[in-house]
């Protein structure tokens, strides 16, 4: 199933997405047409998750070595946005780059989780952007808070995919499109650490909640975007999320 929240004649609702009939239902059995609704975040976490040069040949793109261990940092909930939210483009930024990604969301308080049974912790997947301000990285071992804690850097959505509709997170196609050209293409079966062992080793030292996001990282061909572009970033069966880049507000471009 692919959950969604969203906002619709004046009010929050949680529901469901009718493939057959491309509507939304909420739980009282309303139904709402997609340009009906504000799509929301799927979820509301506590924590996000994310990882650094997880796929090697976004390591080598940006001249950089594989990762020893999973490289992680923390994303702010106040980055969180929706399905054709916009991105705000911070004042005097140059290299604003879009970062496709397989989210995993977390079903249940999990801490210590081996490997082998880390995906029965898992609620379901989504689809992630994480963006980041490519300015403001200038040493590796500083953690990327400037470069992506800006508000509305991670759009998340459109939906939450159960789990069990999902047969393999480590065989998804993960593409970017901006302005419908094609950037960006990969495979999550190319990740340098797997869903599981992600999951192994952030849980060995920080209890995860339900709700809770991994961003599992972006393969090869990050590139500049600008106000005015949009972006589609899709995975293989769970879904496809696009977000207009728009000049952030009070903003002046130079």
């Amino acid at each position: 199933m692919k959950r969604a929240r969203f906002a619709a004649g004046g009010r929050l609702c949680r529901g469901l997405l009718d493939e057959k009939s491309g509507e939304l239902v909420d739980g009282g059995g309303e139904r709402f047409a997609l340009d009906q609704v504000v799509f929301l975040p799927p979820v509301r976490p506590r924590s996000v998750v994310g990882l650094a040069l997880n796929f090697a040949d976004h390591a080598q793109e940006l001249d950089l070595d594989k990762p020893e261990e999973p490289t992680l940092f923390l994303k702010p909930v106040s980055t969180l946005i929706g399905h054709l939210a916009p991105i705000h483009y911070p004042e005097r930024a140059q290299f604003v780059h879009y970062e496709a990604e397989l989210a995993v969301v977390i079903g249940q308080t999990a801490r210590a989780v081996s490997a082998e049974r880390a995906l029965d912790v898992v609620a379901g997947y989504t689809v992630a952007n994480d963006v980041t301000v490519r300015d403001y990285i200038k040493n590796t071992f500083r953690p990327p808070v400037r470069a992506k804690g800006w508000d509305t850097f991670c759009p998340l959505g459109p939906y939450l995919v159960d789990r069990d509709d999902v047969a393999d997170p480590g065989q998804l196609e993960i593409t970017t499109r901006v302005n419908g050209e094609l950037r960006q293409e990969g495979n999550t079966r190319h990740l340098v650490y797997s869903v599981p062992e992600l999951i192994a080793f952030i849980t060995a030292f920080m209890t995860l909640e339900r709700g809770d996001v991994i961003l599992t990282g972006t393969p090869k061909g990050i590139s500049p975007v600008a106000v005015g572009d949009v972006i589609r970033c899709e995975v293989e069966g769970v879904g496809v999320l696009e977000n207009p880049v728009r000049l952030a507000p009070g903003g002046e471009r130079r």
